[in-house]
């Protein structure tokens, strides 16, 4: 079972959940819709607060007519070598202005997080025990300097002006 993780601790109580043949959302919980039953829905009601799953061959540019109705966007990440929920998440951030919550789901990895953090993902659901470790002992690896400008805001850098340094959160 997965936990969920934001740079101010692990959250208790998250109502969202991958629906599965097996789990289905129960009481207060709410599910996070795969893409094309996201927008199934989003066109059969005028419900705000929804939960969309993408996945990596989906086309993140569907969800921008819904934007302003949904709560949350979980990206896939069902391989550490597989980086396409980086690109969605950056296109979520940069070019389609999405401003509510960001997360990363499946192969969550330590390394990984401050590489999600710096694309504009803003909360994970970690399974993978070394990682539930050392984000339980905050420690969390960085980045201190890099070259190109993301989601998140960066000082610039000492002495050329494509180098960037990472602000604290």
């Amino acid at each position: 079972m997965a936990k969920i993780w934001r740079e101010t601790g692990f959250v208790e109580n998250d109502p969202w959940i991958i629906e599965t043949d097996e789990v289905k959302a129960e009481g207060e919980q709410k599910p996070l819709l795969p893409l094309a039953d996201f927008i199934e829905k989003a066109e059969a009601s005028n419900d705000v607060g929804l939960g969309v799953l993408i996945r990596p061959a989906d086309d993140v540019r569907q969800l921008e007519p819904y934007l302003y109705r949904i709560e949350i966007i979980a990206v896939d990440f069902p391989a550490f070598s597989d980086g396409r929920a980086f690109s969605h998440a950056s296109l979520l951030r940069d070019r389609l202005a999405y401003k509510n919550e960001l997360r990363a789901v499946g192969d969550v990895l330590i390394d990984q997080v401050p590489l999600m953090l710096r694309c504009g993902v803003d909360s994970f659901a970690v399974s993978n025990a070394t990682a539930l470790k050392r984000l339980a002992e905050g420690r969390l690896p960085g980045i201190a300097v890099h070259y190109q400008p993301t989601a998140r805001h960066a000082e610039p850098g000492e002495g050329y002006s494509w180098r960037r340094r990472s602000v604290p959160a």
